[in-house]
This record gives C-alpha cells, structure tokens and sequence, in this order.
C-alpha cells in the first residue's frame, strides 16, 4: 500500500468521526526520538524515514515538517505521497498550528493519538486552537489502518550495567533523584523516558534498534519505587539488582492502573511525558512540570564513564582504522555498495571487544549522496561505490563501556580542489571549537560560532547542530546540552560528553562533515573565574587527501599535528603489517 492510499484510508476515518485535522507525531509512549518497530506511525504512513518530524493531514491536504537535516532526503521520499514538504526554521514555513487554523474551519476537531503526544505540544494546541474554538481530542484512528503493524512481540532481555561500568549504584541514584522531589517539595515523580528509566536502575535492554534501553516506566515516592516493565525481560541479576534496591517490578501494562490510585499527590513531571499520563492524573493531584532531574545527572558523566568512553574510543579507533585502510585501498577492487560499507564497517567493530551494536544505523553517502546529512543507504539498489570522488561515513558504536560517534570525509579518488577548500574550512571549524577555552556558565549556543566562522567568512554554513550529547552505553543523542545556534539555557559542566561535528553540503554534489566526540574539563582558575574547555575523545586521523594544509593557520596545523601524534601514540601497538605502514604515513605532520 502506497504512502498515498494510506492517507486515502485515513481521511475515509477522519470523515467517519467528524475529524477536520489528524496529527501523526514522530514519538511513542516515551518520547523517543528513535522509536520501536510498532511505534513507527508517521514513517508508515508518508514513507519518510528520518528521525525528527510529523505529519499534519487535513481532508484535502497534508504535510511534513522536519528540520534542516531532511531538506534534501525529505522529497525523495515524499514522491508522490500527496505529502507537502513544510520546511522547518524557513521564512516562509507556518507554524504547523497556524496552518491547521488556516485549513479547517472554526469549530472544527483536531485528533491526535494522546500516547504518543507529548503534554507540551498537547497544551500548545489547545491554548492556540481554542481562539478558533477548534478542540484537541484523543483519536488513535491509525490503529484500525495499521492493519498489519507488528507488535513488541519479541522478549529482549533486560540486563545490568553493572556499577563498575555505570560509576554510581542504583541505590545512590534513587537517593539523589529523591534529594531533589524534596528540594521541590514534590510527593510523586514519575520517569518516562527510557534513557532515564534505564540509567536511573543501572539497566540496559535492546527494544529500540541501536540504543540500549528497553519499555519501561518508573514511579518513585519518597519510600517506594516502582519499575514497570515486561516481566519476562528481566534476567537473573536484574532481577537481583531490582531487588537489592528496593524496586518492585510490576507489570508494564499496569503502569496506567497504578497512576489511577494517585490521589492529592504533588506530582514531578517531564511536560516532555506523553498527555496519556496528565489525562489519568488530572483529579485531585498537582503537577511540577519540570525536566527529569535524572536527566542532568545522567549528563555529566562521572570518572569512570569517563574512563569508559576513553576505554572504548581506543578500541573504535582501531576498527576505524582497519576500515578505512580497507576502503580506501580495495574502492575499485572489488564491488561494493555504500549499504555493504557499512556492513563491513560494522564487521571491523563487531572484533572489539565487548562490541553490542551500532549506536546508529550507518550514514554513508557517496558523491552527491554525502549531502544528504542524515542519508541511509537502503540494503538493495544502494548506490555502487567505485575509487572515484569523496565519501562520507558518519557511523558509532555501543561498547559495554561507552558509545561511539564519529564522522570521516575521504577521498577515494580524485576531488576538486573546491572540494578540498570546503573540507578545510568544516576543518577548520571543527579544531577552533576543540581548541577554545570558554568560561563556566558558557552555553552551547555561545559556542557554537566557533565552528562556523570559517565557513560564514565565505558566506557558507551548515543546517544542522554542531554538537549533542552522547550517552555512556546508552543513546547516541542525549540532552540537555548542546552546541547549537538555538538557543539552550542549559550551561556546558565537565563531565558533559557533546560531539563537534561541522560540515558543508551542496546538494546533488558532495557532503562534507569531520566528528570527534570531546568532553568538558576544568581547565584553570584566575581572578577572572573559573575556565572550562575540551578533553578531545576521539582517536582516528583524517584524511590527509582532503585537507587544503595553506588554509590552516599555524595554530590548526599545530592542533592537527598533535592529535595525530596522540593516534599515532594510542593505536600503533594494535595495528600491524601493511596497515600499521599505511595508519603510520596518515599520521606523520602535515
């Protein structure tokens, strides 16, 4: 079934209950940005695949909104779908709730599924919607359509992060996150984000492909926490450790019964959570809205996360190393696709030691397919990869220690001396942000032109963040910080682990993008406060082939020639023979 006849069957049921506008939201019952096979609504329905985004469908028309990150990938999926591109941050692009006033009429009713609708956007609506009198219901109407959606039906195990890898015990944990309900005077907190409830109980699980959580949710009180979870997942030492820890284990289909008992409680609450939770609640309990205070906690990583990320970033290095020897030296040899590379890119990893999975699904575009900054290369009909041009290979790794994240731009054969040009200036950037020493109470946003003046000096950008948070063996994209134009009130503190990722894309050409994850350390105290800047994570060399060594100034050149020198000092006893020759030539000074 087309993505076309899928919405035909949509409006048949919009018209069947007096539905003017349907929203499908990219989230399920805990707001994960990548989400369960069973949870996947608006990938179903309009065909387009990338991670942030959501369809908006009215009896006559219907479009997406997505961020900058899909421009390019976003029409190619949408073909044909009936599904307008609304290109999010363009001047020209309403607000989503201004043009569903525009479109339906006064009085009118917009439905959205309430589970996978966050509280915030529920309110929005209805505080925006109501000067129309246009009313917000909970109509899952996707769920007779979706005939054939495959329900979580496989038993993933969930298993400990033992506390030699998590740093803090779970006892510890619970005893901090209580320690702020009573600074905010809150009886009840509820955690439903699954990162969160996965690192609070010192628990990973494989339900959501490439992050290491599992479904679950966690009611905590001033003397009880409560886990809700399959609980057949659970083994053993989970079992053990819940116990241990004063967690009782419930069903995770009576999670909704239990917020039901909740009477005269001052309730704890992401407005992040879905509106599901808020509409049992609503009698008789006061809400904080507020971010999870396991959140930050979860943020800043401590010594031995750190140590982790150390730990594992050695082992990638050495993979990454391996592979791209491999890639540069058999493009043209031998028949590969970009779908194959990342396979054989993930076989490297799968020989390290303690390697669980991908952090992500491999991005690997070749030519014109690099400018697609989320691009994911399809198991049949990639495009063919030959010793010609550049590629770009954004891919990580989940290591019973610590996540990977990082970015190459190569050449495979031989690239402009434009090319070249534009890939010093993204370097360039890249290396100002590792080298620059910022004051405490700096902010990601205040960062983040240290990346692109390079590139704005000439009157180029790119659209997408410069940096987010990665999680120590849990997702690759974790909050709160981040080192973007928007602004985030939250303040960069060490421990915080963030990557710095710039590039430059010109569409139907080339992609262009260098990462290393970095950490924030305390640097120096003077009688002008105290100065934070970055521990440099990522041990791999760049590609000398694409660096233009005149536009560096001395001072890059001299980062450059050292971060080499520190691959060189941290990979070269793991390596042997023709690779070890080939990783020694990549490494020497510029």
């Amino acid at each position: 079934m087309t993505s076309k006849e899928k919405i035909a069957l949509l409006r048949q049921a919009m018209t069947k209950q007096n539905i003017d506008a349907f929203i499908v939201y990219s989230a399920d019952p805990h707001m994960s940005e990548y989400l369960p096979e069973e949870w996947q609504e608006r990938s179903w329905l309009s065909g387009f695949t990338g991670s942030a985004g959501f369809v908006v469908v009215t009896g006559q028309k219907a479009g997406l909104w997505t961020d900058g990150r899909y421009f390019v990938q976003a029409p190619k999926e949408l073909h044909g779908s009936g599904i307008d591109l609304m290109k999010e941050g363009a001047e020209d692009t309403p607000n989503y709730i201004d043009w569903i006033i525009a479109e339906i009429p006064q009085n009118g009713t917009v439905a959205v599924n309430s589970l996978a609708t966050s509280n915030t956007n529920w309110e929005a609506l209805e505080q925006k919607l109501a000067a129309k009198n246009i009313k917000v219901v909970d109509l899952p109407l996707l769920k007779d359509i979706w005939v054939e959606r495959t329900l979580q039906g496989k038993k993933n195990p969930v298993f400990v992060h033992p506390v030699e890898r998590a740093g803090k015990s779970v006892a510890q944990k619970l005893s901090d996150i209580r320690q702020k309900m009573e600074e905010l005077k809150a009886s009840v907190h509820i955690i439903s984000s699954l990162d969160d409830v996965a690192w609070t109980l010192n628990l990973r699980g494989s339900d959501v492909q490439s992050n290491p959580v599992f479904l679950g949710y966690i009611i905590l009180t001033k003397n009880e926490a409560k886990l809700f979870v399959d609980l057949e997942k659970l083994d053993v030492d989970a079992r053990k450790q819940m116990d241990e820890s004063l967690v009782k284990m419930m069903p995770y289909e009576d999670f909704f019964a239990e917020l039901g008992h909740l009477e005269n409680e001052t309730i704890l609450i992401s407005p992040n959570s879905n509106q599901s939770i808020f509409e049992t609640l609503k009698a008789a309990n006061t809400f904080i809205k507020a971010p999870v205070p396991g959140n930050l906690m979860k943020a800043i990583k401590n010594d031995t996360e750190l140590e982790g990320f150390r730990t594992v970033m050695q082992r990638d290095g050495v993979a990454m190393v391996k592979f791209l020897y491999w890639l540069t030296h058999q493009a043209g040899k031998e028949e590969m696709t970009e779908y194959s590379i990342g396979e054989k890119l993930r076989g490297f990893r799968a020989e390290g030691k303690n390697f669980v999975g991908e952090s992500f699904g491999s991005i690997v575009g070749y030519i014109e397919n690099g400018a697609i900054m989320h691009y994911s290369a399809p198991k049949e009909g990639s495009k063919a990869v030959t010793n010609d041009s550049s590629i770009l290979v954004d891919s990580g790794g989940q290591y019973l220690e610590g996540t990977t994240d990082i970015t190459r731009t190569l050449a495979l054969g031989a690239v402009s001396d434009d090319f070249k040009h534009n890939c010093t200036l993204a370097l360039k950037g890249m290396i100002q942000l590792s080298m620059v020493k910022f004051p405490k109470g700096t902010r990601g946003v205040q960062l983040d032109a240290f990346a692109r003046l390079a590139l704005w000096n000439e009157a180029k950008d790119y659209n997408h963040g410069t940096g987010h948070g990665v999680g120590s063996f849990m997702n690759v994209h974790e909050g709160p910080q981040n080192i973007r134009k928007d602004m985030n009130f939250q303040e960069l503190i060490p421990g915080m682990v963030v990557s710095n990722e710039p590039g430059f894309y010109w569409e139907n050409h080339y992609g262009i993008r260098h990462e290393n994850l970095i950490a924030v350390k305390e640097t120096a105290t003077t009688e002008f406060g105290t100065f934070y800047e970055f521990e440099t994570l990522t041990i791999c060399p760049f590609d000398r082939n694409v660096i233009a060594t005149e536009l560096l100034t001395q001072p890059e050149k001299e980062w450059l020639n050292s971060y080499h020198a520190w691959c060189k000092e941290k990979l070269e006893n793991d390596l042997e023979g023709e690779i070890k020759e080939w990783f020694l030539e990549q490494v020497k000074p510029l």
